[in-house]
């Protein structure tokens, strides 16, 4: 397994897409935090505003981007190959093609996990140094703050994992890019109509809804589940993603 880990490593770093999806998810990530928080003007805020102001959650805009550009790193990871013809030198080399899919989920997760978690700190240090007096600032060790910096960087990480599982279920990258679109961000619109009630039992199960209460230090958002149990579901989703991708490799001619 350690030897196909690093054939894996190789692909990944040696594409030039994954690359350009990391320096744009850190230009989107510390850019937009600097954005944001240094355009928050306390003095103009009012009572209402200023009682649910959250200077972390609202340094991780980003994150609107770095979902998408990650989900898409997860599903380039291994639709590429399929695109190109190198899967078939891949699978000669290891016949068992779910666990080369193991190797490419840990090689990315690895990857998204690291990038994920020095992007959110960085955003959010650059966020608070961008915020102006008296707005209210955020430390680490305030409660739930290191919660949502660490949430940052978990979550697209398992998006990208998310996203690869798709790839390998779809093995085509305009395909396999629209789920993690419609996952995302298509099936909370079509959730919208269907009522309050109907809107607030279904919409805490997915995952930007999840993301967004385990980002937040300040006021929950409502209708939501805990930190802990959405970033356990979250690992699920994750996790079930990616053995769909196995099992579909294994029953599948490449």
């Amino acid at each position: 397994m350690t030897a196909v880990a690093r054939m894996e490593w190789l692909k990944l770093r040696s594409v030039r897409s994954t690359w350009w999806i990391m320096l744009t998810f850190a230009a989107g990530m510390i850019g937009l935090a600097i954005l944001v928080m240094g355009h928050q003007n306390w003095a103009h805020m009012s009572a209402a505003d200023r009682a649910t102001f959250d200077p972390t959650n609202n340094g991780f805009t980003g994150l609107a981007l770095g979902q998408l550009l990650l989900g898409s790193l997860g599903v380039l990871a291994v639709t590429t190959e399929f695109s190109s013809g190198l899967i078939r030198a891949t699978f000669a080399a290891v016949p068992s093609r779910p666990r080369v899919l193991v190797a490419k989920a840990g090689v990315l997760a690895a990857v998204a996990l690291v990038a994920g978690e020095l992007l959110s700190f960085a955003a959010f240090w650059a966020g608070q140094a961008m915020l102006k007096a008296p707005a209210p600032h955020a430390t680490l060790g305030q409660p739930g703050v290191l919660r949502a910096v660490l949430m940052a960087g978990v979550y697209p990480a398992l998006i990208a994992l998310i996203g690869l599982g798709l790839g390998a279920l779809i093995r085509h990258t305009a395909g396999a890019i629209c789920a993690v679109v419609g996952v995302v961000f298509v099936l909370p619109l079509l959730i919208m109509p269907m009522g309050a009630s109907v809107q607030h039992s279904v919409e805490k199960f997915l995952p930007e809804q999840m993301a967004a209460n385990s980002l937040t230090a300040v006021k929950p958002v409502a209708h939501s589940l805990s930190p802990g149990i959405a970033f356990a579901l979250l690992c699920g989703y994750a996790a079930v993603s990616v053995a769909a991708g196995a099992w579909a490799l294994a029953r599948r001619d490449a």
